[in-house]
């Protein structure tokens, strides 16, 4: 394949799973001889770790989805840097993107949409000016569908994950936070949102038998750091954002993952590359990502009595664990950055193709 000049776009202000999609996309497209560019919001994570990384890159404010001035930035980005198409990220950079392309017809626009709801104004940025669409998921291509996208338009690539080293040390959350030896450290990776299912900690909490209750801890990685109130009963700990997020996923014994909507889930299948056991509601995309009983358990979507149940099942139950921890790794191994960058490329080749 022709080397490709992609500008790549992304109005994200924080690091979250799809700015880190865009990243190794990116990166995986220069490996492979292609030229990519970015724009990504002023002072972003995304731009800062683009730019350490050597890519070429642009920030800019990126104010509204309709943001003319920012449409005008771009299009001549687009005009200095002679892209071959245009692949936005997120629904900013998609309305952005139109914008700036308006009469350019030759350049394809690729848009990839990472949540699992029916699109809204379908007719206005949905329409046939989007060359490609590629969901993360076939969750969210059912949703686009179902949303009044021809499923023609629309291809499914799964996010990937980056390879881990050979070794990771686990961190000992035990004797960092004064818990007792023979706890169980559970945790609960991401943003702490709503759609993230963290108001259900307290019920699925709640619902363990005291006996589980005594012997769990849970750790949640990514909110501020501190106490960590309202599990239910549970003993636990906000550990924040953690550069070393590796070696802090590694260090939990399962992962609790009872969000109620979920495009596929890139925290999950990080656990899983390490070992780790996720029990999750199944919603959205986790379906896909997790085998039930072979790489983790699956839950009835909001049946937090069944949450509990599963996990005092994995945290009484040591082998059990182990067993699904194996699963899991092995599992995880299927959703690798460098498939999901060749899948991308195909989906470049097809649209150029026509």
């Amino acid at each position: 394949m022709n080397r490709l000049r992609v500008l790549h776009l992304d109005a994200g202000r924080t690091w979250r799973g799809g700015q880190r999609q865009v990243l190794l996309l990116a990166l995986g497209l220069r490996d492979r001889g292609h030229e990519p560019f970015l724009i990504g919001a002023a002072e972003s994570p995304l731009v800062q770790r683009a730019r350490a990384a050597g890519l070429a890159v642009a920030a800019m404010t990126m104010r509204a989805d309709w943001d003319i001035r920012a449409a005008r930035k771009i299009r001549a980005r687009m005009r200095a840097w002679n892209v071959d198409m245009v692949h936005a990220h997120d629904a900013r950079s998609h309305a952005l993107a139109m914008l700036a392309l308006i009469g350019r017809p030759e350049i394809p626009l690729i848009v990839t949409r990472r949540v699992p709801f029916p699109p809204k104004s379908v007719r206005l940025k949905y329409g046939e000016r989007v060359t490609r669409f590629i969901a993360i998921s076939k969750a969210v291509r059912e949703a686009m569908v179902s949303g009044g996208i021809d499923a023609r338009r629309i291809s499914v690539v799964h996010s990937g994950i980056a390879p881990r080293p050979e070794a990771v040390t686990p961190r000992d959350w035990r004797a960092e936070l004064g818990w007792p030896a023979d706890s169980v450290v559970c945790g609960v990776v991401g943003a702490m949102t709503p759609e993230k299912g963290v108001d259900s900690l307290a019920a699925i909490g709640a619902a363990l038998p005291v006996e589980v209750q005594r012997i769990t801890r849970l750790v949640l990685i990514g909110p501020e750091p501190g106490d960590a109130p309202g599990l239910g009963g549970l003993t636990g700990h906000s550990a924040g954002f953690q550069e070393d997020v590796d070696s802090a996923i590694a260090g939990l014994d399962m992962l609790w993952h009872p969000a109620r909507a979920e495009g596929l889930g890139t925290s999950v299948i990080d656990a899983m590359s390490l070992g780790v056991p996720p029990i999750a509601f199944a919603v959205g995309g986790i379906p896909e990502v997790i085998e039930d009983g072979v790489s983790g358990l699956l839950i009835t979507p909001g049946d937090t009595t069944a949450f509990a149940a599963g996990a005092a099942t994995l945290i009484a139950t040591p082998p059990l664990r182990e067993r699904l921890g194996a699963g899991a790794r092995l599992r995880a191994k299927a959703f690798d950055a460098g498939q999901m960058t060749m899948r991308t490329e195909t989906v470049y080749q097809d649209v150029l193709s026509g």
